[in-house]
């Protein structure tokens, strides 16, 4: 059976299970400047949506960029093997005109490929998370599960945004998050709302821990606030 897709009501669950992996991880100079992997499936199966997550996704990064202090570095996959990765930027504007020029064609998942890419990444700096969405899998799921756990072992955890819920994705995205120490998260077209918060959300965390995260609660309120509040015990 398939989980339930991300609703408004089960968005403070999935945030509070990215705060609590996040809380265990050790905290950085206040001086330090937080780094996110953001990595997508281009391929023709995310057609239908892709209009939708480019602007949620776009939404992201503008939080980060209101809120300072964190890197971002896009990475997609797409085609005939091909996968590429920007450079690190403050600059949402940046991200989104890269964005903009990619586009979905068809081919087969790469996900190893961007797990390896992370711990390459992880190899040279700091990385506080990898963020993935995509909606299915199509490799060994044995190999994907070895290099997300060398990821977390580095500290990385991998947060999967599953986009329609199918197997055996489910199962395996379900899988690299736990063994990395991040957290799974569904979504379909009919709920952008839920996504757009969730990703803004880590978006706040990853740029500004804990405070960050309060006052954005406090500013937008609902599911954000309710977790902001458990994670500062008020």
């Amino acid at each position: 059976m398939c989980a339930k897709p991300l609703t408004p009501d089960t968005v403070s669950s999935n945030i509070a299970a990215f705060l609590d992996t996040a809380d265990k991880t050790p905290v950085r100079s206040e001086k330090s400047t937080g780094r996110l992997i953001f990595a997508m499936d281009a391929t023709a199966s995310r057609s239908p949506t892709w209009d939708m997550a480019m602007s949620i996704q776009a939404d992201m990064f503008s939080e980060a960029s209101a809120l300072g202090g964190l890197e971002v570095q896009l990475v997609y996959y797409r085609g005939l093997m091909e996968c590429r990765s920007s450079s690190w930027t403050r600059d949402a504007s940046e991200l989104g005109r890269l964005m903009s020029k990619v586009d979905v064609l068809a081919g087969r998942t790469q996900i190893e490929r961007v797990l390896k890419h992370a711990l390459k990444e992880a190899g040279t700096g700091a990385v506080n998370a990898l963020v993935f969405i995509g909606d299915a899998m199509e490799e060994n799921v044995d190999l994907l599960a070895d290099a997300a756990g060398q990821l977390g072992l580095r500290g990385v955890p991998v947060f999967m945004f599953h986009e329609g819920g199918g197997e055996p994705a489910a199962s395996a995205f379900k899988h690299i998050a736990k063994v990395s120490g991040g957290a799974y998260c569904l979504f379909d077209a009919s709920s952008p709302g839920a996504l757009r918060a969730l990703l803004r959300a880590v978006a706040a965390f990853a740029a500004g821990g804990a405070r960050a995260l309060e006052d954005y609660g406090r500013k937008h309120g609902g599911s954000v606030l309710q977790i902001s509040e458990q994670m500062t015990g008020r």
